[in-house]
């Protein structure tokens, strides 16, 4: 670690997550928040947070597990019903659909503008959102989310700026990815595993059907992972996210490390 990031660490703290009380979650897809932050946000709402959610596409080409012939405006409807009750599984009853077209069929200024619309409603004190500074990632929604999240995230408070996307400015203070491959905030997931569990597989039909191999490879994923981050941050089990206050989104790069 060099001698600039052992300072800032100390000079400059990491906010903590549960340090706040309105959490917004910004999803590529359903499904993508539950995957990706679930047993985290069942701690948070166990704890009183208000937590809202916002889906950012229609899901519609996820048409590998359905009855053939069935259209993609037909599965739009099934995935909304699937992400409300998902949400209700994990204690939340906040979701709003952005509605754009799965698969980057759509500008991603208009994305942009739309977050910072909820976002002005919202007015959490953090978002979080898939990271866009993965390497591994490839799909154009996971990496449109989270780069219109980070520039957001930065963005909001400025209401002159905010005004341009026809938006309300909001006191955001902090952003956390998630679907991180460096984490440098952790929550204890131990007792809202299974709710997660539920929250995917029992409510995502449409993608998890009964007999889909991919249950079996996503479940041993999510154990794998709680347990690495469980393990990093002698929290026996735990979700991790890659955590940004105002101090360390503008002009240093060393907190992105």
């Amino acid at each position: 670690m060099s001698l600039t990031k052992t300072i800032l660490k100390f000079a400059a703290p990491y906010p903590q997550i549960d340090s706040f009380r309105r959490y917004l979650f910004i999803g590529p897809h359903p499904d993508d928040i539950e995957i990706g932050a679930g047993a985290a946000i069942a701690a948070l709402r166990k704890e009183g947070k208000e937590v809202s959610f916002v889906i950012c596409t229609d899901g519609r080409y996820g048409l590998d597990h359905m009855p053939e012939g069935t259209t993609p405006e037909e599965l739009i409807e099934i995935r909304k019903r699937e992400s409300l009750a998902s949400a209700a599984v994990l204690g939340v009853h906040d979701v709003t659909f952005l509605g754009f077209s799965d698969g980057g069929f759509y500008d991603s200024k208009d994305l942009t503008a739309a977050l910072a619309r909820v976002i002005g409603e919202k007015k959490p004190d953090i978002i979080f959102a898939p990271d866009p500074c993965v390497t591994s990632e490839c799909h154009v929604d996971h990496l449109n989310t989270g780069r219109a999240a980070s520039q957001l995230a930065f963005l909001a408070p400025f209401a002159s700026i905010m005004k341009q996307y026809g938006a309300k400015s909001a006191q955001v203070q902090a952003i956390a990815y998630y679907m991180t491959a460096k984490p440098n905030r952790f929550i204890r997931t131990a007792p809202y595993l299974a709710k997660q569990t539920e929250a995917i597989f029992g409510c995502h039909k449409s993608q998890f059907p009964e007999g889909c191999g991919d249950i079996s490879s996503i479940s041993l994923y999510l154990k794998l992972r709680a347990y690495d981050f469980g393990i990093r941050s002698f929290k026996g089990k735990a979700e991790g996210f890659r955590v940004l206050g105002r101090t360390h989104m503008h002009c240093l790069p060393e907190a992105g490390n």
